[in-house]
């Protein structure tokens, strides 16, 4: 774990918010990285996707959230009552996500299934920890892409000495349950953490990154209003 600052101030994000979908119901965008979801409670912590929203829209509501340093897809209700209908179908598991990722190393496996129970890890806020005792169930599928070797010249990586050996595994996710930085911590259980991880990462893998280098890139779910199957796709940026 990076040393974090306490109170921990995220740093301005100059990036915009990308609408990628809007109608009467719903907001899907892309999120940048570097951008809390939702406010915090520290004062310079005000800059969010919900702040920027309700400047423009002020009835929606928050559906889900992503990690600060988590790019891509997000889902937004007009109202509340839209939000009732969304949320179900999270809790319902009918809504299909999937995430692109650049883990440490190669994974020996071209395909698997991450199950561990994900429990909060209470002497070490805000970290969550792998407890099949008192934690709640975690799966998330994974499928290989790409195996390389990073070039410290490319977009995002770090030219820091620290990061050392350079092996690098893109990966795509599905999560099949939502847990508090679930992918986070199923990576770093496999011994293969996120590149720019702040929390989960070894001192390498944080090193070779300049941001957390993970990113909603497809979220599928049913229209609140016309039942219609919604296919939503974010190409990774990195």
């Amino acid at each position: 774990m990076q040393p974090q600052a306490d109170p921990f101030i995220v740093p301005e994000c100059h990036d915009e918010i990308e609408i990628l979908y809007r109608d009467e119901a719903l907001i899907l965008l892309n999120k940048p990285s570097g951008l809390l979801s939702l406010s915090g409670k520290h004062p310079e912590n005000k800059d969010s996707v919900h702040f920027r929203l309700v400047q423009r829209f002020p009835t929606c509501t928050m559906i889900h959230r992503l990690d600060f340093g988590t790019s891509g897809i997000m889902l937004v209700a007009m109202n509340k009552q839209i939000n009732a209908q969304l949320c179900r179908q999270f809790s319902e598991r009918t809504v299909s996500k999937r995430y692109t990722a650049l883990l440490h190393g190669h994974l020996e496996q071209d395909n698997g299934v991450i199950d561990q129970a994900i429990a909060k890890d209470k002497d070490n806020f805000p970290l969550m920890k792998i407890c099949q005792q008192t934690g709640k169930p975690a799966i998330s599928k994974f499928r290989v892409l790409e195996r390389f070797t990073q070039t410290p010249e490319a977009s995002f990586y770090r030219k820091d000495k620290r990061a050392g050996e350079r092996s690098v595994t893109r990966v795509e996710f599905e999560p099949v349950s939502g847990r508090t930085h679930q992918l986070r911590v199923h990576s770093q259980q496999i011994k293969h953490p996120i590149l720019g991880c702040d929390l989960y990462a070894s001192d390498q893998a944080y090193f070779m990154a300049t941001r957390l280098m993970l990113h909603a890139s497809e979220l599928s779910f049913d229209h609140p209003l016309s039942g219609e199957r919604m296919n939503i796709v974010s190409p990774s940026p990195f």
